[in-house]
């Protein structure tokens, strides 16, 4: 198979019979299958998706809603192509944009192209305006140069994609997960329609999601593999700052002043037991990580390509 479709859905039951139409005739020239995923839609999706449903489809229907990100996975286990697009139920995405995006993969060998929605038909104050601050606020925490973190259509080579590890809400950080995967991507423009049918999954609410997911994909891009370079650092200092706090004290006790009403033997006392409760989570962490690699035989990297020269003497 060469390209598998990935959709997640929930409650679309309009929008069914239009995006087959448009996956047939965007992708009529490429060998294709479709994967929708229903997320415990509570409408006559399902029933849409049997009824209209073309031969190269396969239709995972969960018992109840999920979330985007576990229907992209349950979507991603389950695809057989040498390529994996992902895109919205919702036809804001546009299938179209699939065959091109595949030929800048191609040419330019790349692991990954992420849409970038051009002219985006969205509400400028309750989703513009919060999209573009979110991504400012992620490509500087994270480094990852990606302009448009929000935009689900994207095609992925096979390995990449079964390797993101995705669960929770990380969908939104599919940019952070291939560069920690160290996979070559890309953006391109793609088009954005408005939605005709259907309500929006989407809402103001969200941003608080976004930022403690953000808080956690930080940590684990830069501490993942050391979690005790961040705790054991803190850990220390917070340790040596509050012996140093106590000593102090201690000399001015011996020289004959009161000291135990002082505020700063408080904080002395609170910053050494601080100290140590950090470095022995950074313990603690370390075990985890250790558990987490050697329990499912992973290894802490990726090798792309292996050249052997004794293969070929």
């Amino acid at each position: 198979m060469r390209l598998s479709v990935v959709i997640p859905l929930m409650n679309e039951e309009q929008n069914i019979k239009p995006l087959f139409a448009a996956l047939e005739d965007a992708l009529s020239g490429i060998e294709h299958e479709v994967i929708l995923v229903d997320d415990g839609s509570t409408d006559g999706t399902v029933d849409a998706v049997k009824k209209l449903a073309p031969t190269n489809l396969k239709l995972l229907i969960f018992n109840k809603n999920y979330g985007q990100t576990t229907a992209l996975a349950a979507g991603i286990d389950h695809a057989s192509g040498e390529l994996i697009a992902t895109m919205d139920g919702d036809l804001q995405n546009d299938p179209s944009d699939i065959p091109s995006m595949i030929d800048h993969l191609v040419e330019n060998d790349l692991d990954v192209v992420a849409g970038r929605r051009a002219g985006r038909k969205d509400g400028m104050f309750l989703r513009k305006i919060p999209s573009k601050l979110a991504n400012a606020l992620i490509r500087t925490m994270t480094d990852v140069h990606i302009r448009d973190y929000g935009c689900t259509l994207k095609v992925f080579k096979k390995d990449v994609a079964k390797n993101l590890g995705l669960y929770g809400e990380l969908h939104r950080f599919i940019p952070v997960l291939v560069h920690l995967y160290g996979a070559r991507m890309a953006e391109m423009d793609v088009r954005h329609h408005s939605r005709k049918y259907g309500v929006s999954k989407y809402g103001i609410g969200r941003t608080f999601k976004v930022l403690s997911d953000l808080l956690f994909m930080v940590f684990f891009q830069k501490f993942g593999q050391k979690p005790m370079h961040l705790f054991g650092t803190l850990g220390f200092l917070a340790f040596f700052l509050g012996i140093a706090i106590n000593l102090y004290l201690l000399v001015v006790k011996l020289i004959g002043q009161e000291i135990g009403g002082r505020p700063l033997l408080t904080l002395g006392v609170i910053l050494t037991f601080t100290g140590i409760q950090l470095i022995t989570t950074g313990f603690i962490a370390e075990f985890i990580m250790r558990t987490y690699y050697e329990s499912q035989n992973k290894k802490p990297y990726i090798i792309r390509e292996i050249v052997d020269k004794k293969e070929h003497q």
